[in-house]
């Protein structure tokens, strides 16, 4: 298999949408503390594109129509972080709406969710304690 430098093998990337890239870029750096890979279409012009990363997430942003354009919410994204203490109060410094509170699920998940700045929900999770899905109510497909 050929090796891609632009995103690792075994991802799954969604492409989140916004009508400014170059903005959204900025905020996420500063407000989530994802890193910037790349960037394209500038020449000139507005950037079209941009690949960002936390971790082992990886996310495209492209242009397009957001929730702020749209009226209401797309998608939600799930990003696991190994401190999400430590990220959500850098979130809470940065500004961002949070909007459910840092709490322990009944699925073992300590995680918090916040708004970006086009409308975007973004839920920031650590795995905090091993539960069976039957546990909390799942019903398990046997293969």
């Amino acid at each position: 298999m050929i090796r891609n430098r632009s995103v690792p093998i075994d991802t799954v990337l969604p492409h989140v949408f916004y009508q400014d890239v170059a903005a959204a870029l900025a905020w996420l750096t500063t407000a989530f503390g994802f890193t910037e890979h790349y960037r394209h279409g500038e020449s000139g012009g507005a950037i079209a594109g941009a690949q960002i990363y936390l971790g082992g997430a990886w996310i495209m942003l492209s242009g397009g129509a957001s929730p702020a354009k749209a009226g209401h919410r797309t998608q939600s994204l799930t990003v696991f972080v190994d401190n999400v203490d430590a990220h959500f109060e850098r979130t809470k410094s940065a500004g961002a709406k949070i909007v459910e509170d840092l709490h322990v699920t009944c699925y073992g998940e300590r995680q918090y969710a916040a708004e970006d700045i086009e409308g975007h929900r973004w839920l920031f999770s650590q795995h905090f304690r091993d539960v069976n899905p039957e546990e909390w109510g799942a019903t398990i497909s046997r293969r």
